[in-house]
């Protein structure tokens, strides 16, 4: 009873400082939030692939094939087999991390087209409440603009909030690839905002894409903005425990892994990481192993569950900036009985590499353009380290 009474002391504690800061939205967040169910399972239709015979092959198991199996799979699979179990089992084959990306590209919009005409038919059903048919109206907009030409849905799962990734730019040629992975509040939903795009993970993505192009016009690069985990919602208990970090990590590293064998940047994917990402990134980081080390930014950071950018391996290069205006730097960086996040990553003991934010205002203002923040992230991404400002050392 007293450690429940500790841990809600604490949570109040992590919350209300946000609060404080930004009275407004924090505290509309802070009491609309829940706790959210972790995806850690495969998406539907995976136990019937599974038992599918019918190719004579042994078709990879969802949740235990590496990448190099599923590729191989793919790879020696006759085409009209490839067609025929893509349009029966197109959410498995949409998220096989490994699958070939014009087939995974072609998987998810048979699954979203699925996911619209069901969610219509549901905003259609009378004997359905007003809030269950326009929330299924939304879930049917918010799937209908994903069909739009030109887009290249990676993973797309329409479970809970929905789970969707998304590639700028030609993924299979790229000669540097990036990894966006949001914070909190992501999801189908808010995958893609016209309204102040630059708090989506589209509108973040899109707006990389387009200082790498500015930066380096001659250089082929692609941005993945990676939903691929539940978010936690607003700032209750999910935002100061690591537990969804702990579900989504192997995640993330199943999509680096499924990048190495369906693209050939000339380094490991950079992730740029946001907020509660950041501890996703964290957690992910001494898993992940690229020969090279991978750069992990952090922006808009709670902590990335440590204490020194020595402890996440040395299979990754830190960097961090946070800025005078954005709130989370009011949050307390510490990690009491599960509760928080550890140290600050843009604090000189933690050891990662500072990045100048200069120009950028709040919580999500990191890409706006002209910021100091979005040109390091655009130098970054391509490698061009000379071109990093950073912030004037204090005396």
């Amino acid at each position: 009873m007293q450690r429940r009474k500790v841990k809600r002391i604490l949570i109040g504690a992590f919350a209300g400082c946000a609060v404080l800061v930004d009275a407004g939205a924090a505290a509309a967040q802070a009491a609309a939030a829940n706790e959210q169910v972790a995806i850690a399972t495969p998406p539907a239709g995976s136990a019937a692939w599974v038992s599918d015979h019918s190719t004579g092959l042994r078709l990879p198991d969802p949740a235990t094939a590496d990448a190099t199996t599923v590729a191989a799979f793919f790879a020696a699979l006759d085409p009209a087999d490839t067609e025929r179990l893509t349009a029966a089992y197109p959410l498995v084959v949409g998220n096989l991390d490994g699958a070939p990306l014009a087939l995974r590209y072609h998987a998810n919009r048979i699954a979203i087209a699925a996911e619209r005409d069901r969610a219509r038919a549901r905003a259609a059903d009378r004997a359905l409440d007003a809030t269950a048919r326009a929330l299924a109206t939304a879930r049917a907009d918010d799937s209908e603009h994903l069909l739009a030409e030109g887009r290249q849905i990676l993973a797309f799962d329409p479970r809970g909030r929905g789970l969707v990734s998304e590639v700028y730019g030609d993924l299979a040629t790229a000669q540097r690839v990036s990894v966006l992975v949001p914070g909190s509040d992501a999801d189908l939903g808010h995958f893609d905002q016209a309204v102040d795009p630059l708090r989506s993970p589209a509108g973040m993505a899109r707006a990389l894409l387009a200082e790498e192009h500015r930066q380096a016009p001659g250089t082929r690069t692609a941005v993945i903005a990676w939903t691929g985990y539940v978010t936690p919602s607003g700032l209750g208990p999910d935002a100061v425990t690591a537990r969804l970090a702990d579900v989504a990590a192997p995640r993330l590293v199943r999509l680096l892994a499924g990048l190495k064998v369906t693209s050939h940047p000339a380094g490991p994917p950079a992730l740029f990481c946001h907020s509660y990402g950041s501890v996703v990134c964290g957690t992910a980081a001494p898993r992940i192993d690229e020969g090279s080390p991978t750069d992990v930014v952090v922006f808009g950071s709670p902590g990335m569950g440590v204490e020194s950018a020595t402890e996440l391996g040395r299979g990754v290069e830190v960097w961090a900036t946070r800025n005078r205006s954005d709130w989370i730097g009011n949050v307390p960086y510490l990690e009491v009985g599960g509760l928080g996040h550890g140290a600050d990553p843009t604090s000189t003991a933690f050891g990662a590499m500072d990045v100048s934010s200069t120009g950028a205002e709040g919580h999500n203002g990191y890409f706006a353009q002209g910021t100091a923040s979005l040109h390091n992230f655009g130098a970054i991404a391509l490698g061009h380290y000379d071109s990093v400002s950073h912030p004037p050392t204090v005396a």
